[in-house]
């Protein structure tokens, strides 16, 4: 019953959403803050008759307030049904096996292997450096179709200088795709947005889920030059004609518009980590610098499949990879401080 390809597939296993008691949750890298207040205002005056309307299929309003912010035009702007349902439209449009792999550090997003096998893109995991960093020069070193990697990575929480991307772009081959998957560039690190005029192949992908606390929307945009900006519309008609509502729309353009929010928010989280970070290397584990709302940490001698059962007992969600290379390690969600100092309390009394 089932076709031949479907043997082939292995899904993205999402972060664990337990129901048997309540948790301190920061195993999903959600925003500890709510939205911005305009958006509960809207809500509240939102005329429920005006969803018997099909959306923009263009996110005309939505795509030019992002613009505006951006200071792009328009037509440099998509808009997706998170940034995952983007990063899917990029695998198809830009990727092609036929000119060699696609290439992504071997520790980043686990998604982007799952896209590969969904289209069938070969590709190769590049090894990171001994820092934990991507390793640019790597990527230049090997024949490849393509290149995507997150800045900042995750799940380690590095992030490389505009001046290092900018450097790897003059010296990758125009007509490949480079994509760098910006989810959480606002906690700290340097966006490549600025780029896209220089550079055609450069494609930057954005969500709304990290640092506008908008993870239950589902709702990310990317910015390129035009013909790559048409390519994905092209595939998204193929797909789904309406992959963002009306409401999501809305929301978007209010969120874009409440910079001053969302740069409180996010001056807190930023804050919190870095407290944080300290807190636990006061106890003795590894923090691993972060560019991120989250961290990676381990403590020397307790394996990193300890620490998470550990602290799911007392309450406490943090994600475990069963991954070569960080199976020492667990990645911790920034929450709000009174949650971090709670974890640190935690972490103390239980190791």
């Amino acid at each position: 019953m089932l076709a031949a390809r479907m043997n082939k597939l292995t899904p993205y296993v999402p972060g664990e959403q337990p129901r048997d008691r309540r948790y301190l949750k920061l195993n999903t890298n959600e925003n500890p803050y709510p939205p911005s207040p305009r958006i509960k205002a809207f809500l509240e005056g939102f005329d429920t008759a005006a969803l018997r309307l099909y959306s923009d299929p263009l996110a005309t309003d939505l795509r030019t307030r992002i613009a505006e912010r951006y200071e792009v035009t328009a037509d440099r702007v998509f808009v997706s049904n998170g940034s995952d349902e983007a990063l899917s439209f990029c695998f198809y449009a830009f990727f092609d096996s036929g000119r060699g792999p696609l290439l992504f550090p071997e520790l980043t997003y686990s998604f982007y292997p799952v896209y590969c096998d969904f289209y069938q893109i070969d590709y190769e995991r590049v090894p990171l450096d001994e820092s934990f960093g991507v390793d640019l020069e790597a990527f230049l070193e090997r024949p490849s179709c393509g290149l995507i990697f997150a800045n900042p990575n995750a799940p380690t929480g590095h992030g490389l200088p505009l001046n290092r991307i900018r450097r790897l772009l003059e010296r990758y081959p125009a007509d490949r795709a480079v994509i760098l998957d910006e989810a959480y560039v606002d906690f700290g690190g340097e966006s490549a947005l600025v780029l896209v005029q220089d550079f055609p192949n450069l494609v930057v992908v954005r969500t709304f889920s990290k640092s506008m606390s908008l993870a239950g929307l589902r709702l990310g945009f990317v910015i390129a030059q035009e013909p790559l900006i048409k390519a994905l519309f092209t595939v998204k008609d193929s797909f789904n004609s309406y992959p963002t509502d009306m409401l999501s729309q809305k929301i978007g353009e209010i969120a874009v518009a409440d910079e001053a929010y969302y740069e409180r928010i996010t001056r807190r989280i930023v804050e919190t980590r870095d407290r944080f970070s300290a807190g636990a290397e006061a106890l003795g584990w590894r923090i691993l610098p972060s560019k991120a709302n989250f961290v990676l940490a381990s403590l020397p001698g307790t394996s990193g499949e300890t620490v998470y059962r550990r602290l799911k007992e007392r309450g406490v969600l943090v994600r475990y990879f069963d991954t070569e290379g960080i199976r020492g390690f667990v990645r911790i969600t920034v929450g709000r401080p009174e949650e971090m100092d709670r974890l640190l309390e935690e972490m103390r009394e239980a190791f």
